[in-house]
């Protein structure tokens, strides 16, 4: 019965599930809330629903995976393709997540690239000479002067 209430308040948007919610939804096999989770919640609760997906193992939930796979959170993404590779439903699918994978693989080396070949820039620091002394006192003196 909680669980049933706080599937509705996360329908309502007043509420995000908890871990023990999304293992109940594992335990029941709904399918529906996990992918309705892994649709509309946070970036935690997108990343459990689609962990859960992986344990509940239904082929139906292929097209919101194919979805979470572009996920600007990268936990998010990641455990949508480990739960792609494990439904493994046909030969294209399985290609175009090894080939997601190499694209991020690439793509984090050559960030890890650039940061390394990035020279570290020398700021240019300008030092102001100071007046002298001798020229310190003849500005005072001619302050004392009278203006004509």
């Amino acid at each position: 019965m909680f669980y049933q209430f706080s599937y509705w308040l996360f329908k309502l948007k007043l509420s995000q599930p908890s871990e023990d919610t999304i293992n109940y939804w594992i335990g029941t096999n709904s399918v529906h809330k996990l992918e309705y989770a892994l649709t509309n919640g946070n970036y935690k609760t997108r990343q459990l629903a689609a962990e859960a997906l992986e344990f509940v193992g239904q082929s139906s939930s292929i097209p919101v995976l194919l979805v979470a796979i572009d996920d600007k959170i990268h936990n998010v993404s990641i455990a949508a393709l480990n739960t792609l590779e494990r439904l493994e439903s046909n030969e294209e699918l399985i290609k175009s997540i090894i080939k997601k994978r190499f694209h991020w693989l690439k793509n984090l080396r050559d960030k890890e690239e650039k940061q390394k070949n990035k020279k570290v820039k020398k700021h240019n620091i300008y030092h102001w000479e100071r007046a002298s002394k001798k020229s310190f006192e003849i500005v005072k003196e001619r302050l004392k002067r009278p203006i004509r």
